[in-house]
């Protein structure tokens, strides 16, 4: 619509990854290039971690470009598979002679056969696999026992897994202690800082043909920077919606009030990352928010009502007849909320009844006790959180839903759980039975005492930056 107007020759900001457009600023080129090199050395797994939207897929396009035709690329887009179907899915990509009815040792069989005539020929094969964060734990470890596959001194299949930062967590687990283990080579996809949303925008806009002075101006790019916490989609989106905006007021240049505008229609800038607040804040907003998420509060295991209440900083937990405190030895026989007042319920006091429920529970659960972790949600997005709630509350009983804050790199989550048990044979039994719908967010198992170790490290962690942030 824009393209003439500004002389364009197509769009400068698809959120679609078109790797003619590859910006190498900010590290991205340099990590293209040790990534390059990683999978030349043939040597164990590699690691991509970053935010949704960081570019994580655009580094995987750009791969694919990069290598030497010698390289041959399985890639893996659906996470979800399970350890059964990740071996056909790779031998079907590489065109081998196998059905679905194949057994797993014919499959694998035939799957090294390939590989040994590809390392014959000087070639390599490597799998990426895109949003690795999702996969079950159980297809994580096959993919740890392909990574055996290997001659006396060269790994015959390479492995790139590109995920959140929920994949460090999930590589956490002990259940797949040996796989962390295996990873070589790590790299993490930071967002852009102010100075290189500036030179991003302007490369991008004469990359498709943009002829003039610099549209988008270090203050219009710093704007940008704030309200899309420096993740390359949110900018490709922000900038898109802005040149539209320009356009539509038939001008040229680009403005705060068309920056306002893409901002306001695409949500952004109300949810800034938590890294974003403390540029912006200073060290005054780091003291307030170690107070908002509990930091200031009372310890894990003492008289606590408060401890883990991030949702609602403004809602007292005071005693009254109409709000007694929660107990753990009654939370059962207490509904958390009503079936009548749901709907009225607002977001923060939802959330406020399932942070007290959790640590009603934790003071009274097992250390060697078990959980599932059904998902993990950035702390912002508290309305994200009421709707996943409101959501599990029709399939799981809203008494053995627990949820607690915790930091992850320095990113503040809500991590939401479900139900205690004693022994690992029947949490893994209750997950297998969860449904389809939570079971896409790769739910996995957590010790209690695992549970308590985050809280108080999380609570250590805020405690030392407002240490340090005091004067």
């Amino acid at each position: 619509m824009y393209l003439e107007h500004f002389g364009l020759q197509r769009q400068p900001f698809k959120i679609t990854p078109d790797t003619s457009m590859f910006y190498p600023g900010n590290k991205r080129g340099a990590a293209l290039q040790a990534l390059k090199y990683a999978i030349m050395s043939g040597e164990g797994i590699i690691k991509v971690v970053g935010e949704v939207g960081a570019g994580k897929t655009m580094l995987c396009r750009m791969l694919e470009v990069e290598l030497d035709d010698s390289v041959e690329v399985v890639y893996i887009a659906n996470p979800s598979l399970s350890p059964e179907n990740i071996l056909h899915v790779i031998a079907f990509e590489l065109k081998l002679a196998i059905t679905s009815e194949s057994s797993k040792l014919e499959v694998m069989q035939a799957l090294q056969n390939y590989l040994l005539e590809k390392h014959a020929d000087n070639k390599q094969v490597v799998v990426f696999v895109e949003e690795a964060q999702s996969m079950p734990i159980e297809t994580l470890e096959e993919i740890r026992l392909l990574s055996n596959l290997e001659t006396n001194d060269h790994k015959l299949l390479q492995m790139v897994l590109f995920g959140q930062p929920e994949l460090d967590e999930k590589l956490r687990n002990p259940a797949i202690r040996q796989l962390k283990e295996r990873i070589t080579h790590n790299f993490y996809l930071d967002p852009f800082p102010a100075n290189d949303v500036y030179e991003y925008l302007n490369f991008r806009m004469r990359a498709v043909g943009y002829k003039g002075p610099d549209l988008f101006s270090q203050r219009m790019a710093n704007s940008i920077e704030r309200k899309s916490s420096g993740l390359t989609r949110r900018i490709n989106i922000l900038a898109d919606k802005a040149l539209l905006a320009a356009f539509s007021d038939g001008g040229h240049n680009i403005n705060k009030k068309h920056i306002n505008l893409a901002a306001k229609d695409s949500d952004f800038g109300q949810s800034q990352h938590w890294h974003s607040a403390l540029k912006i804040l200073g060290s005054i907003a780091i003291i307030l928010a170690a107070i908002w998420i509990g930091t200031l509060l009372p310890g894990l295991y003492s008289d606590k009502a408060d401890a883990l209440n991030l949702a609602a900083p403004g809602i007292k937990n005071t005693p009254t007849e109409t709000n007694p405190p929660v107990d753990s030895k009654d939370t059962a026989a207490t509904p958390v909320v009503s079936s009548a007042s749901t709907a009225a319920v607002t977001t923060a006091s939802s959330l406020q009844q399932q942070l007290e429920q959790t640590t009603a529970w934790l003071d009274s659960a097992a250390d060697d006790s078990f959980t599932i972790q059904l998902i993990l949600i950035d702390a912002w997005a508290k309305n994200e959180v009421n709707d996943y709630l409101q959501q599990a509350s029709e399939s799981l009983d809203m008494q053995k839903l627990f949820i607690y804050p915790a930091s992850i790199q320095g990113r503040m989550v809500y991590s939401v759980l479900y139900n205690e048990y004693a022994d690992r044979s029947e949490a893994t039994q209750q997950l297998q039975q969860l449904a389809p719908w939570i079971r896409q967010n790769a739910p996995y198992l957590r010790t209690v005492k695992g549970i308590k170790a985050d809280i108080r490290k999380t609570q250590q962690q805020n405690a030392d930056t407002t240490d340090e942030a005091t004067p």
